[in-house]
């Protein structure tokens, strides 16, 4: 959910296989796909260290691995269809190659363990989120042809100690987690059931790892939790409470050049101290990812989020008067159990009044084991659904492209990441809004600074050219 696309994200699925520069000479390979959030594109960053130690190699081709790892996501069907679909793939792999192991991890690790161990025989390990750790002697049992499973939950487990390798090979931006779990029990979610309670991270953890990657030369680091905002932790020896406005202030003071992101922040529990902290320091971005899922009061009771359509539009207010310039980004259900076309009304009507920068646009799917299937019927017919997505996702475009047409004429600071996709004579990078910026290189390179004047947009982007000082 941190990711700006051309087009309207409406599955929130990623996948990528990813490869470190560590141990290029190590005698077995690994190959990791990671589906879903940032969170568990993160954790595959905890699994490589774990893996990097007893010596194991990054591959990016699945082809030379010895180990073959799918992190995945259970939060859409499309996301669970995707990973059988490659597993399937993979056991024909297995038939050629004996030796070959093949693991799933993450949320569908948790869900589905029998069933892909057992029934449909496509795997050989099964590992939940808090129990990455015990990866390698699972993987010296499998060897051996044991089929290894370990999916219990923690309650203390953060991986605080463990340094991520990091596998984007960016080099600009990267992910620091703070906090695992959720204690918010929406109806729709499977969170609390596949990562446990919450629990926070070590503050000085935290603060050592965004230290040591702006020495490593990243100029951004996103603060990730499912809900960022009821980060607390106590100094066991000073009795010290660090909340989250608190934490943010620490990582913003490691260098003014270290851009500071978050996600993501629940509407019951963002703060004014955190509204504050983020109008005090100008290397804290003026970007918030504020789900508001329903615009209608009765829906959002059916989907436990705990606050009402008011409560919303009142912390949206008070954003704004704390940081004017803020962008604005959400996440959106529709067609959840029994919503009727005046629920829907008011959702629009909510997009019109908040005016998103960014959305995250879904239809409802029903996830075996939430509190919404076992109490409620998924009774809004698909082509209903569809159609009103379709209406959510053209508004959100029409008020996406007023909300860039506004920035044309304007200049801001950019943070270079790389090259475009699209023309290798431009580069890419976001202001602090969190737009995308596209524009000439000149003189800049990767991790610099520039300052881009917007000539033009399209509803997804801005384009621009370096203003030379």
């Amino acid at each position: 959910m941190l990711e700006i696309a051309d087009k309207v994200i409406d599955e929130n699925l990623q996948g990528s296989a990813l490869e470190s520069s560590v141990n290029q000479e190590a005698s077995k390979k690994f190959y990791i796909e990671s589906y879903g959030c940032a969170m568990n594109f993160n954790d595959s960053e905890i699994v490589a260290s774990i893996l990097h130690e007893v010596g194991y190699g990054a591959t990016k081709h699945f082809e030379e691995a010895d180990l073959i790892l799918l992190n995945t996501c259970s939060i859409r069907d499309k996301a669970e269809q995707t990973v059988r679909h490659r597993l399937t793939h993979f056991k024909g792999l297995k038939r050629r190659n004996k030796q070959l192991l093949v693991g799933v991890l993450g949320c569908m690790a948790e869900r589905l363990k029998e069933k892909l161990l057992e029934e449909e025989k496509l795997v050989d390990l099964v590992v939940g989120p808090d129990a990455y750790r015990s990866l390698p002697s699972l993987i010296a049992e499998a060897e051996d042809g044991q089929k290894m499973v370990n999916v219990l939950l923690s309650r203390e487990e953060t991986y605080g100690d463990i340094n991520p390798v990091r596998l984007d090979g960016n080099g600009v931006t990267s992910f620091v987690s703070i906090m695992r779990g959720c204690n918010n029990m929406c109806s729709f979610c499977v969170v609390p059931f596949t990562r446990g309670r919450e629990r926070s991270r070590d503050a000085e953890s935290i603060v050592n790892e965004a230290k040591d990657l702006f020495e490593q030369g990243y100029r951004e680091v996103t603060l990730l939790g499912q809900n960022v905002d009821s980060y607390r932790w106590e100094n066991e020896i000073t009795n010290e409470v660090v909340t989250f406005a608190n934490l943010m202030q620490r990582v913003a003071l490691i260098h003014p050049e270290l851009r500071v992101r978050f996600s993501t922040s629940h509407p019951k529990d963002i703060t004014d101290d955190v509204l504050h902290i983020i109008a005090k320091y100008d290397n804290i971005c003026n970007y918030i990812h504020l789900p508001v899922q329903s615009g209608s009061t009765r829906i959002l009771q059916l989907m436990n989020r705990t606050y009402t359509k008011e409560w919303y539009m009142h912390k949206v207010k008070r954003i704004f008067e704390i940081i004017p310039d803020c962008g604005l980004s959400t996440d959106i259900i529709t067609g959840f159990c029994g919503e009727t076309e005046e629920d829907h009304q008011e959702t629009l009507q909510v997009i019109r009044d908040c005016k998103f920068d960014l959305a995250y646009m879904y239809a409802y799917s029903e996830r075996p084991g939430t509190l919404a299937a076992r109490r409620y019927e998924d009774d809004v017919p698909e082509d209903i659904k569809q159609r009103r997505l379709d209406e959510i996702i053209t508004l959100h475009r029409k008020n996406s492209h007023a909300s860039n047409q506004a920035d044309v004429g304007k200049t801001y600071r950019v943070l270079v990441e790389g090259p475009s996709k699209k023309n290798p004579l431009d580069h890419n990078g976001r202001t602090d809004k969190n737009k995308m910026v596209i524009f000439p290189k000149g003189n800049s390179k990767k991790c610099d600074y520039v300052m881009v004047k917007i000539t033009s947009c399209t509803s997804g982007t801005l384009l621009g050219e370096i203003i030379e000082d």
